[in-house]
């Protein structure tokens, strides 16, 4: 699949820009979650009611393992908005890598490490 079609240098700076502020974002969150599941256990709750302590226990086990999938999946999607960069860097970015047609700009600014467009996606069902 060869494809002559690409978005030109100017969009490219823009999709890298709209990119790189999600990394920026996406890092933030990770860091938020991975530090929500390894705490020690101490929220703080040593001056607050035995109820809210007994409650804080018993969904502690629980929210560390929701806490631990999302930082699973939020390493993925930094990692996919790393892989974006680089094809913005080898100029295949925005190409769909079924059909070899440009992804519509409105779908990579929603979507940025995209590499489906819909129609390709669309045919995956």
């Amino acid at each position: 699949m060869q494809t002559t079609n690409r978005y030109s240098d100017k969009d490219l700076g823009k999709f890298k820009k709209i990119i790189e502020e999600k990394i920026i974002k996406a890092n933030v969150d990770l860091d938020l979650l991975k530090r929500a599941y390894m705490n020690n256990g101490n929220n703080g709750t040593e001056d607050t009611s035995p109820t809210f302590k007994a409650f804080e226990e018993g969904s502690e086990t629980m929210s560390k393992e929701a806490n631990a999938q999302l930082a699973l999946r939020q390493e993925k999607f930094v990692r996919d908005l790393k892989n974006a960069l680089m094809r913005i860097n080898n100029k295949t970015y925005g190409i769909c890598r079924i059909t070899g047609k440009l992804i519509n700009k409105k779908r990579l600014s929603l979507v940025p490490h995209a590499t489906l467009s819909i129609e390709a996606k669309n045919m995956q069902k």
